[in-house]
């Protein structure tokens, strides 16, 4: 069976496209595409870029409005999930969360530099195989902090129009 294809498409900078690895975190690809297909992520932005290391998006609109879903358990290799080897190198999307392991919802981050310090701490997920220009694009823009509690917000809001999965 063929892994799913997922692209997004981000206003003005244009689409990124991945391919998702179920063999490697079953119910986040599970959820991320539950997610795409009910366009949960339409409208929402990348609320938190860093040049060098990621850009992380869906949980905020560009009014900085969170949007909440479900959390899924924490696939990665620290949370006692072995199966989940994916190694946080340039292009690979992987799922935010607090410091509690299962928390995880719909707030991914795709890795803009190599991050071996990520490796079997977050669920690595999918991997791009198209958009490295959107992806350098996104991480060039400025960003400052919004209020007290959130840095490294862009300037000029990055606007996901929407996740669509191509397969």
């Amino acid at each position: 069976m063929a892994n799913p294809k997922i692209n997004i498409r981000v206003k003005g900078f244009g689409t990124m496209s991945a391919e998702l690895y179920p063999d490697k975190a079953p119910k986040t690809v599970e959820n991320f595409l539950k997610l795409a297909n009910e366009n949960f992520f339409d409208g929402l932005i990348f609320h938190r870029v860093i040049p060098g290391f990621m850009i992380q998006g869906g949980g905020y609109d560009e009014t900085m409005a969170g949007k909440e879903t479900p959390s899924i358990a924490g696939e990665f290799k620290a949370n006692g999930f072995a199966a989940n080897d994916l190694r946080h190198t340039r292009g690979v999307l992987s799922m935010a969360r607090t410091s509690d392991p299962n928390s995880a919802s719909s707030q991914f981050f795709v890795m803009h530099e190599d991050a071996p310090h990520l490796d079997g701490q977050y669920a690595g997920f999918g991997q791009l195989t198209d958009g490295y220009d959107v992806l350098d694009a996104i991480a060039s823009v400025k960003t400052g902090n919004y209020g007290w509690y959130m840095q490294d917000v862009p300037c000029t809001a990055v606007v996901i129009e929407t996740i669509e999965v191509a397969e």
